[in-house]
């Protein structure tokens, strides 16, 4: 105990003690106290946050800062950061893309980022707990970010289920979607049309794995192959979240470094293929001018936001079994940079695999007009006089081509049309824009049947795919289990397989024939729009309503120095705008691009964008609604004072070996006798002397001599409690 607290003085002294427990733990400057954590009356009551000390104690924690990093790293690096990301820099300029990217990551993305793993690591608490203690009236951003979390987990798992079945399907050589189907039509053996109008890869993910119907009113019954595999996946999640983080912080072990040694490989091996230089090319050239484009911009904040995981719960999830002197601002920067170096390296991989592809697609394009050329030499519709002398046709190579087809488009400019020649440009296949999917399980599989021992190279794929998910799916699922064991009290064992249970019932949804549709939906807009909201309210009940100041202030204390003052206005300014920009940018976007589907149809082979009809439009506003409503609901809870929360008690805890005291409506007697014990070990000590923290204009190191700076800080609560440190 300090020799100059006010109880040791006290105890040396021969004056009567008058003070109330409310003076002898006042600090030594005057406070407001009706925002001290242990004020009983008013919205900033923290009855219900005071903390069972016994209870922290027990908490479980990582077994070292590795286990916990590769955490983080397996939650936010998942299958967006393979198949997003470079869609999205193919689409908006290549290397330019990067650029708005990298600043919107500095500016709103890492900053968010380190807010929530230091309220999780502060308050070590799941997401209902956390903000439940910063601001009661706003406790329903914990409950938003669960059922966000839960609409996800819904569907995220089916994509685990659809690699699952690719992952199985590519112990076969040659790979099954190599090439198309033969049907037999008497002694006729002819090609199914459906395949010779798309292609081998196409029809076999939207024929054989998901036996797809033509639209989103067309249920078509379960697929019970994805059946099996969403049941498959659903128990690995189960398996790996049994014990919380004892199993699943091994798990992540394997699934957050396998995705990096499968990349490494497909980047050597990509690098050897032909063409994969054109693809690289392609992608690190910019296009500056996309830069002044705002959606460029709002699709790159959109993707800040959803590669580190935010909103979710998940980081405060993980984050709340640190220990409280983690280094939470240095966490915050490296698994941000090391998601963006993810995201950059998949790039390179996608990239040099599509650059490949191109250059084979551009071949076979060339030999099939080339053809059309000839036919059109024999039949005396061209001249042979137009063929240039140096082109062999046995030998055709595209620069012959393009030469050949110049000088017809310019011998024939009246009748060109008419030929239906291709000019067969490898930048226009490189343009191509694949995402999602579409990328995974289509264009890189193609890619990957003309790759020498193809099954090998699938098989790595596939299951880089699976852990890539496995590792997110295991953070969503601590953003659902966390907060509901902190705040109900629930056996972890039992919820986990509860919750594994539930959602592959509802997930069925997903694995008929009209499954994927409902995908794309729930991917849409069950989260976008509801994350952007949450994470917007974290920061205003944290910078404004908490506030800033006194939240830099208690991570001071908790770190054991100052964060950068650069934090201090990114949470309270430029954060706040940025999202709320994002935000209008979203409704507006909604507003104006009627909500739509891709459909494939199947007399057609090919997509056709749909509308949603009447009732897929109510279901998504539903999503969308339901997801949000906790946050209102939760507000006017409180406003009228509808939620009990404990305001008739003061209950104040500290830890004597596993022993508990509490004190409720002490009267003064009680209260000086509690105080002045005689027993030295049971004396409480004071809370540590306040220090208000200035601004990041106060550049003076605080001193913080006086503090107990251990795990158990003095205190009639444990330092590990939020309420010690208020």
């Amino acid at each position: 105990m300090p020799k100059n607290s006010k109880v040791t003085q006290r105890e040396h002294s021969n004056q009567h003690v008058t003070e109330s427990v409310a003076d002898l733990l006042a600090h030594e400057e005057p406070i407001d106290h009706k925002a001290s954590a242990l004020n009983v009356s008013g919205e900033e009551s923290r009855g219900k946050q005071l903390e069972d000390t016994s209870e922290l104690e027990d908490r479980p924690a990582w077994n070292s800062k590795l286990q916990y990093i590769l955490a983080q790293i397996g939650y936010s690096v998942g299958l967006g950061n393979v198949w997003r990301f470079p869609y999205l820099c193919q689409k908006n300029g290549g290397g330019a893309y990067m650029v708005p990217y990298l600043i919107l990551l500095i500016l709103i993305g890492i900053p968010l980022f380190f807010l929530e793993l230091a309220v999780g690591q502060r308050i070590r608490r799941g997401s209902i707990g956390v903000w439940n203690y910063i601001c009661p009236r706003l406790g329903g951003i914990g409950y938003a970010s669960l059922l966000v979390c839960f609409f996800v987990g819904l569907y995220y798992n089916v994509i685990i289920g659809w690699s699952i079945f690719y992952f199985f399907q590519s112990f076969q050589y040659p790979l099954p979607w190599s090439e198309c189907p033969s049907v037999k039509n008497g002694s006729v053996v002819i090609v199914e049309a459906e395949c010779d109008k798309s292609s081998a890869t196409t029809y076999f993910w939207y024929r054989e794995t998901l036996d797809i119907s033509n639209s989103i009113s067309d249920g078509g019954g379960l697929n019970w192959k994805m059946t099996i595999c969403l049941l498959s996946a659903w128990c690995i999640v189960g398996m790996a979240m049994i014990k919380g983080i004892q199993s699943s912080g091994k798990v992540m072990y394997f699934s957050s470094l396998f995705p990096y040694v499968v990349l490494i490989c497909f980047l050597v091996r990509g690098l050897l293929l032909r063409g994969s230089v054109d693809g690289i090319l392609h992608m690190l050239t910019p296009k500056v001018e996309k830069m002044l484009d705002p959606q460029v911009w709002r699709e790159a904040a959109t993707q800040v936001f959803f590669a580190l995981g935010l909103g979710f719960g998940g980081v405060i999830a993980f984050s709340s079994y640190n220990k409280q002197d983690n280094n939470c601002q240095f966490d915050a920067a490296l698994v941000s940079f090391i998601n963006f170096l993810t995201s950059v390296l998949a790039t390179l991989v996608v990239f040099a695999v599509l650059g490949f592809k191109a250059n084979m697609m551009n071949e076979k394009c060339v030999v099939q007009n080339a053809e059309k050329i000839l036919g059109y030499l024999n039949a005396g519709v061209l001249s042979h006089f137009l063929i240039p002398q140096h082109v062999n046709f046995s030998h055709l190579t595209t620069a012959d081509y393009a030469d050949m087809y110049e000088v017809i488009k310019k011998v024939k400019e009246d009748g060109f049309q008419d030929l239906h020649l291709d000019a067969c440009l490898l930048e226009d296949e490189l343009d191509k824009a694949v995402q999602g999917t579409g990328l995974a399980f289509i264009a890189f599989t193609e890619a990957m049947t003309h790759f020498p021992a193809s099954p090998f190279w699938s098989v790595m794929f596939f299951f880089m795919l699976i852990n890539l998910g496995l590792g997110s799916m295991i953070g969503t699922m601590s953003g659902i289990t966390t907060p509901l064991i902190d705040t109900f009290k629930v056996r972890k064992e039992f919820l986990t397989v509860g919750c594994c249970i539930l959602a592959f019932l509802l997930g069925l949804i997903f694995v008929q024939r009209s499954g994927n549709y409902f995908v794309n939906m729930f991917d849409d807009y069950s989260a976008t729009l509801p994350l952007t909201i949450v994470v917007i309210l974290e920061n205003i009940a944290v910078a404004w309503v908490y506030g800033t100041k006194k939240f830099m202030q208690e991570l001071t204390d908790m770190l054991g120095f100052r964060p950068y003052a650069y934090y201090f206005y990114a949470w309270k300014y430029v954060s706040p705008i940025f999202m709320a920009l994002l935000l209008s940018a979203s409704v507006i976007q909604l507003a104006f691009s009627p909500p739509g589907y891709s459909a494939w149809i199947r007399q057609l082979a090919e997509e056709q964008y749909l509308l949603y009809p009447t009732w897929a439009l109510s279901l998504l506003i539903c999503l969308i609604i339901l997801a949000i409503l906790p946050v209102p609901l939760v507000f006017i809870l409180w406003q009228f004072q509808l939620i009990p929360d404990g305001s008739n008690k003061l209950s104040v805890s500290y830890k004597k070996g596993r022993m508990m005291k509490d004190i409720s409506n002490l009267e003064d007697n009680d209260e000086t006798r509690f105080i002045l014990s005689k027993v030295p070990s049971e004396t409480p000590s004071p809370m540590p002397t306040h220090r208000s923290y200035l601004g990041p204009e106060n550049a003076s190191p605080l001193d913080l001599g006086g503090a107990s700076n251990g795990r158990y800080g003095s205190g009639y609560l444990m330092a590990t409690t939020p309420e010690s440190e208020s």
